[in-house]
């Protein structure tokens, strides 16, 4: 795993010192860090950047921000929640989200997206055009009433977001590269990092699509990019029971890429995807869209598992 700079997560302990240095306590801590929660937004469409900072049950602090293409559809847009969930999750802050600030009201589609984590209607949320000194929470359940979630489809046993998944999948022995046009893109030159990679590549999309949450479908999926350094990063697919609001997992390893510290998209010269052939939920092409449009040299390839 990578170990993501401090910009996107905070540790318990720096938390902590945080806190008592300003006379606080830790969820009094969040809102004063929404601001730079959306310092890190990139939102070249709408020039509207909102930030959504989140306290973890392991005590870290997570960030997130909303993401926008030129180019794509506004639906391959992330969420500043979304991305705040996706990284809670990838980083193992525990299986439960304490309280979230955020710099203003979710809308309708992070609020669904949000009902998949368990007891989430016990969450404390804060919207941050109130007063920072004196935060006013509330739970999340009186900003979604009647909210129609995983158990309306799901037993009480089945994992939800931030809780061990574990897919059991492998890949096709026949599973054959599935690329655009016949010859291979060699992604800014570097054929021999890609084809030196690639076995490490599927392993770690594999892994992806093993950690996916997709109990609706049940087609799980798993994207792996790497960068010009040969650094990994993945991402898993995350449903939601209302269906629009889920995350694709090439959304995910993007929002992985930016933890981690990835700088322009450009420098993502590798991608690998692996799914279950013929689903009913497939996920390939629109993961071909959007790397082509961030990042037109990178090598794009799928593999199937069963």
């Amino acid at each position: 795993m990578n170990q993501p700079p401090s910009k996107y997560i905070i540790t318990a302990s720096e938390a902590e010192s945080m806190a008592r240095s300003k006379g606080l306590s830790l969820p009094q801590l969040l809102p004063s860090l929404v601001k730079s929660a959306q310092d890190l937004a990139r939102t070249p469409i709408s020039n509207f950047a909102v930030g959504a900072v989140g306290l973890g049950s392991d005590g870290r602090i997570f960030f997130g921000c909303n993401i926008e293409f030129p180019g794509l559809p506004l639906h391959h847009s992330i969420h500043a929640e979304q991305f705040l969930i996706t990284n809670l999750a990838a980083h193992g802050g525990g299986p439960k989200l304490l309280h979230i600030a955020v710099s203003a009201a979710p809308c309708g589609h992070c609020r669904q997206f949000l009902q998949e984590l368990r007891n989430i209607s016990e969450t404390q949320i804060v919207i941050t055009d109130q007063p920072e000194e004196n935060p006013d929470y509330k739970p999340i359940s009186s900003i979604l009433p009647n909210p129609f979630g995983p158990f309306d489809l799901l037993d009480q046993e089945t994992p939800l977001i931030l809780e061990k998944h574990d897919n059991q999948l492998s890949l096709k022995h026949d599973s054959s590269i599935i690329q655009n046009g016949i010859t291979p893109n060699l992604s800014n030159g570097n054929c021999e990092l890609i084809d030196t990679n690639e076995e490490a590549l599927k392993t770690e999309a594999l892994e992806a699509a093993r950690r996916s949450h997709a109990p609706y479908s049940n087609c799980p999926s798993g994207v792996a990019l790497m960068d010009c350094e040969g650094k990994v990063y993945k991402g898993s697919y995350m449903e939601s029971a209302a269906y629009n609001p889920s995350m694709m997992p090439v959304q995910a390893a993007l929002v992985a890429y930016m933890v981690a510290g990835g700088g322009g998209y450009e420098r993502i010269v590798a991608a690998v995807m692996v799914e279950k052939g013929g689903a009913p939920v497939r996920q390939e092409d629109t993961a071909r869209l959007m790397m082509k449009y961030i990042s037109p040299k990178c090598d794009f390839r799928v593999f199937h598992c069963v």
